[in-house]
């Protein structure tokens, strides 16, 4: 039986086991797929304390070195289910089984996609889902933010204020985002919101994105942009479903659970940390401060056993 384990190897799961091993528990990693979460989608990291830039993968990299160091272990298997009562849970995998006293919870979340052929390819070539991370790469140049809710317009806004032209493209014909945030793009000269239209095809020099065709849901008439860059702002996909059963889900399908990684649960022992929890700002520092969070808790949480035993 493991002391915690770690169901994710994003930045918040990875961190979580760095904190954990540094206090001697015994820490197993479940990772579904690969190691790192969506940083690794990101060609260039600016925004990571203490390093000037880096890619994703060098940050992911890092990480997992780190953790091994710290002597963790790690298992790829997808993780379906939780069961058991704190102090003995048995988290349930695909291929078998794992023990442990306490549970992380850091599954992330990912980024809706178009689901057009092609994107996966121009990920880190033109196509994002993170203005915050990515748009500086794009001053001066030419934009398409996809979507017309709070996130599409924050990032239009943002994007605005160094690139040359940046486009909005709106499958419906009104914005659903906040009226202050609409007012602000339509008072600039720099910004064209297009409604009732959805990307249909990319367009590519080599292996970058160069332009998008789309189509407009009300008259099926095709237009085609020439851009730099694409921001896809259209939601995300928290990967809470296994779950469910054992903590608190909102509407939108987060962990509720607040600045102390405690979810609303019956269940003790149980954590959550990065994006698959309810917060406000999502991003890789937000996520390895959750880490940390959580693992301290989960430690609390053990000592405490080993006192009441």
């Amino acid at each position: 039986m493991y002391d915690i384990i770690v169901i994710g190897a994003g930045p918040a799961g990875l961190t979580a086991a760095l904190y954990a091993r540094r206090a001697e528990k015994s820490v197993l990693v479940i990772e579904k797929e690969s190691f790192g979460g969506q940083i690794t989608h990101s060609p260039r990291v600016e925004n990571y304390p203490g390093f000037i830039a880096m890619s994703g993968n060098e940050l992911a990299d890092k990480l997992i070195e780190q953790v091994f160091a710290q002597g963790a272990e790690i298992e790829l298997d997808e993780v379906v289910g939780i069961e058991g009562e704190a102090g003995n849970y048995t988290v349930l995998g695909a291929s078998k089984s794992y023990s442990a006293k306490s549970v992380i919870i850091a599954t992330g979340s990912r980024h809706r996609t178009l689901g057009l052929p092609g994107e996966e390819e121009l990920v880190g070539e033109g196509i994002s889902y993170c203005a915050v991370c990515d748009g500086a790469f794009y001053k001066g140049k030419t934009v398409a933010v996809i979507g017309g809710g709070n996130s599409a317009l924050v990032d239009a806004v943002m994007l605005s204020e160094g690139c040359e032209k940046v486009y909005v493209v709106q499958n419906l014909a009104f914005l659903t985002g906040e009226r202050r945030l609409a007012a602000i793009l339509e008072s600039r000269d720099n910004v064209e919101i297009i409604y009732s239209s959805v990307v249909k095809s990319f367009a590519a020099e080599g292996t970058s994105l160069s332009g998008i065709v789309i189509e407009n849901t009300e008259d099926g008439s095709s237009r085609e942009l020439k851009i730099d860059g694409m921001f896809v702002a259209i939601g995300q996909i928290p990967e809470n479903k296994p779950f469910e059963s054992r903590v608190k889900l909102n509407s939108y399908g987060y962990v509720e659970a607040g600045e102390d990684c405690v979810p609303e649960s019956d269940s003790e022992g149980i954590f959550v940390a990065g994006d698959c929890r309810t917060k406000t700002v999502r991003q890789v520092t937000t996520a390895t401060a959750d880490g940390a969070v959580a693992a301290l808790a989960a430690v609390r949480f053990i000592d405490g056993l080993a006192v009441s035993g």
